[in-house]
């Protein structure tokens, strides 16, 4: 009887010291540094310093700490926008800040693609977006596909960075950048005269202008489509 209690005790304690949200950062954390595929409850656990019972308090299982994850980073995108500036500016606005979270959270892109489970965050960025657009004068039809789009184009230019390799130390991603630029380099000039010529930024290009180019071809994309002259120029 005593050591029932003592065991049922202890979760009740280490629950105490943990919020949902403390256990989420702390999961981002650990998958931002050595990738999600790595993360356990058990590593968890022992990272945050308790017993992997204490975590299911907070979540039923692993899938279920990831959708809470994925939750997380979908709240830090900014879904507010400036009602003063033209309708293609705050889907731009939009896109910028959903760059942002990706890129600042190695684990991001991963979680976005594998679960993606309607959270309250995603339903909230969703509808802004949505709003963005059937405002400038979208059908729903249109408004949805290029709702969507906004979503990939931001995961693809992430994933699409030259070098994006998640798994590797930045020391590794150098090396391998490194070695594409000689390869592609090295090759027949006669037969491959532009990719030689173009060796360095194919293998290792500006992140800055590759994301900057990559939101302005997006944005002249939908404005180009958009249902009036007067509306695709505001």
């Amino acid at each position: 009887m005593y050591s029932c209690q003592v065991i049922n005790e202890e979760p009740d304690g280490e629950r105490a010291r943990l919020s949902k949200r403390a256990v989420v950062d702390r999961a981002l954390k650990l998958a931002d540094a050595d990738g999600l595929d790595t993360l356990t409850i058990r590593k968890l656990a022992q990272d945050l310093g308790v017993t992997p019972m204490a975590l299911y308090w907070h979540f039923r299982s692993k899938d279920d700490l990831l959708e809470g994850m994925a939750e997380q980073v979908w709240s830090e995108i900014e879904v507010k926008v400036d009602p003063s500036q033209p309708w293609w500016a705050q889907l731009q606005g939009g896109l910028e800040s959903l760059l942002r979270v990706l890129r600042a959270r190695r684990s991001a892109p991963q979680l976005i693609l594998e679960h993606e489970k309607r959270n309250e965050a995603a339903l909230r960025a969703t509808e802004a977006t949505l709003e963005i657009l059937t405002s400038a004068g979208f059908d729903a039809q249109h408004a949805s596909e290029i709702a969507r789009s906004t979503l990939w184009t931001g995961i693809t230019l992430v994933m699409s960075e030259t070098g994006y390799h998640p798994e590797l130390s930045d020391d590794e991603r150098a090396e391998f950048q490194r070695r594409n630029q000689v390869q592609l380099a090295m090759l027949p000039t006669a037969r491959y005269p532009h990719l030689v010529q173009c060796a360095a930024p194919m293998a290792n290009c500006d992140p800055e202008f590759h994301y900057r180019l990559g939101v302005q071809l997006f944005i002249a994309g939908v404005r180009a489509i958009a249902p009036t002259a007067g509306t695709g120029s505001g």
